[in-house]
């Protein structure tokens, strides 16, 4: 059985001619919780290259106090810090110095970023989310590009969190009222044709 399967309620596939792929913080600082996806974010970077898709990363750092917000009181101040090693992105992701990168210092891709305007000058209405954590910040993204008015398709096998109950809860959240779930095999065969 697919990994989407087990919690799809609603079956739709992305248009890769107005889809935008992003990249969820796939950062040093979760590479324990990171490592098992990557072969599946590199897969899903892969088939949305070959369909002309753009893809965006994310990176979640902190450059002062001014920018801690409630994170750091919530982590108690296990934060991640711009300049340091877990800060930069995974070494192993398929990324090209072509690619966009966004800095973000809270849970939404959305939030302080522009990248609602970027999307919106591209033409994007679709949305894919992938990276880590499946129950925060790819759950916060997901959830706030559905209610700017993107259609939103969530990866079940290019995310990850600390644990399979966290991960399967947002699936759960996700299938019921905000995203229509995918996985690389079912990116594959709509992404092949366009």
């Amino acid at each position: 059985m697919a990994s989407y399967k087990k919690f799809e309620i609603r079956k739709r596939n992305p248009d890769p001619n107005t889809a935008v792929l992003l990249v969820i913080d796939m950062q040093n600082y979760f590479y324990s919780m990171a490592r098992p996806i990557l072969p599946s974010i590199n897969a899903t970077i892969d088939i949305c290259r070959r369909a002309s898709v753009p893809v965006f990363f994310t990176r979640h750092c902190h450059k002062s106090p001014a920018d801690y917000g409630m994170l750091y009181e919530w982590w108690n101040g296990d934060l991640i810090l711009d300049g340091t090693a877990e800060s930069q992105l995974i070494p192993e992701l398929d990324r090209r110095t072509s690619d966009s990168v966004l800095e973000k210092n809270t849970y939404s891709a959305f939030r302080g970023t522009n990248l609602e305007e970027k999307l919106v000058d591209m033409g994007v209405k679709e949305v894919i989310v992938t990276g880590v954590m499946t129950n925060l910040c790819c759950e916060t993204t997901a959830r706030d590009a559905y209610i700017r008015g993107f259609r939103v398709f969530f990866s079940t096998d290019a995310t990850a969190t600390s644990s399979l109950e966290l991960h399967e809860a947002t699936l759960k959240n996700m299938a019921y009222g905000f995203a229509y779930l995918v996985d690389c095999e079912r990116l594959r065969e709509p992404f092949s044709k366009s």
